[in-house]
């Protein structure tokens, strides 16, 4: 499958999305760590892919989304934003509602 399409398929089929380096228990640079933390604060089940084991993934998704760095937060297929939206949006108490409207109802 042509890793436009596994990325496309990635976003689609995870309402909650982020693209980071590490792993949401070991994140492996520091805006990766400030951006899960903020996304686990909100207490939402959330899917991650780890670009740093995805080298595919790491070169074409910032194409895919015209988003140059990492990590990167999608929500119901839109792009929200990297480590400084992310933290901003928390901080300002923005992030939690956006997150439990696009999390699946249980």
């Amino acid at each position: 499958m042509d890793i436009m399409q596994v990325i496309k398929d990635q976003i689609e089929n995870n309402d909650i999305l982020l693209y980071m380096k590490g792993s949401p228990n070991q994140p492996l640079c520091g805006f990766s760590a400030r951006t899960v933390q903020a996304v686990m604060d909100c207490g939402q089940k959330f899917a991650y892919v780890d670009v740093l084991s995805n080298p595919d993934i790491r070169s074409n998704l910032p194409l895919y989304g015209n988003w140059p760095t990492f990590p990167q937060l999608w929500v119901k297929g839109e792009l929200v934003g990297g480590c400084d939206i992310i933290t901003e949006m928390h901080e300002k108490g923005e992030l939690k509602p956006l997150l439990e409207e696009a999390a699946p109802a249980e």
